[in-house]
């Protein structure tokens, strides 16, 4: 569902440059490919925490072509889930707040990504919106 198609570019001095084409905002680099790409979670992670703080729809990942993807971890990915269904939905934050009987710097938490959420609560939210969260190990 997250899963953002990059670009690996070597660089002549050495390493590689990852950027996203669907995510602009996300760059990063590294001195291997491996490396790049586990750097490049963290440049994903971030520049989706923009468009989630301003409000704004997530990107869509284009088709992968054959290019290597880069997803959020997982916890990432259930909160960026929720966050999708609520702006689907076009509910604002006081409103899912209401809905779960919170108060609203839970559901700003909720939403950061870099706060170590329960899960627990991920799918209370997603359970308001009539969602569910599917996990799957492969």
């Amino acid at each position: 569902m997250f899963d953002y198609p990059v670009i690996l570019e070597a660089q002549p001095e050495g390493g590689f440059v990852v950027i996203f084409a669907d995510v602009p905002e996300a760059i990063t680099q590294g001195e291997d490919e491996d490396e790049a790409l586990l750097y490049a979670v963290d440049a994903l992670e971030t520049a989706l925490s923009f468009y989630v703080e301003t409000r704004r729809p997530l990107p869509v990942p284009s088709a992968a072509a054959g290019r290597p993807t880069v997803r959020p971890s997982a916890l990432e990915c259930a909160k960026l889930g929720v966050y999708q269904a609520m702006t689907e939905q076009g509910i604002r934050k006081a409103e899912l707040a209401r809905r779960l009987g919170w108060h609203l710097p839970q559901v700003d938490r909720l939403f950061d990504l870099k706060h170590a959420s329960r899960f627990d609560q991920i799918e209370a939210a997603a359970r308001v919106l009539g969602r569910t969260i599917e996990v799957r190990v492969s």
